[in-house]
């Protein structure tokens, strides 16, 4: 079995560098609802059976742009790892703070967050169970941060991952062999 991950295409949207904890919720929730770049990525030809994008709409554009108008599997399973403020604050913080305390929140499981690193990895997992049962080729196109979570659990699972990266770029592909 071979699947092909895809990050997501470049969002359009511009983050405030400085923000309160209200506005920085609003921001996430307005970049989880904006469009996307038009997408060039060469993405790896293989006979695929199934294509699954996440619940979130630059996923699905993304596919759109990359494969044309098909029946994806749009499952929540693959969406990014939801972020939002890590403290409340009506004093404005650099966005670079909002980023890395969240995500900081998320890996030591602070419930803080709408999502912690163990229900990522167990998001992770269930869909790896659901590809594995299938076993048929595919096309997986998620998120960034969310792509670390899968590609360590896909090798949990013995499957041979073609590169790993700090940061993958918007329409980067991985091959996942299993």
């Amino acid at each position: 079995m071979r699947a092909i991950i895809i990050r997501h295409g470049k969002v359009d949207f511009q983050w405030r560098k400085w923000s309160t904890s209200e506005q920085f919720n609003k921001d996430c929730k307005m970049y989880d609802e904006a469009a996307i770049f038009s997408l060039l990525s060469d993405v790896p030809q293989i006979n695929y059976q199934n294509i699954y994008t996440s619940s979130l709409q630059r996923s699905r554009e993304t596919a759109n742009q990359l494969f044309g108008e098909k029946d994806f599997i749009s499952t929540k399973l693959l969406d990014e790892v939801p972020l939002c403020a890590s403290v409340t604050s009506n004093k404005k913080l650099p966005f670079i703070f909002w980023n890395v305390s969240g995500r900081l929140q998320w890996f030591f499981n602070i419930h803080s967050q709408k999502e912690c690193r163990k229900e990522t990895i167990y998001r992770a997992e269930q869909f790896i169970e659901m590809i594995l049962r299938k076993n048929n080729n595919c096309i997986i196109v998620t998120h960034g941060f969310f792509m670390h979570t899968l590609l360590s659990q896909m090798k949990r699972q013995a499957f041979q991952i073609s590169h790993t990266r700090l940061s993958y770029s918007n329409g980067e592909c991985v091959i996942a062999e299993h």
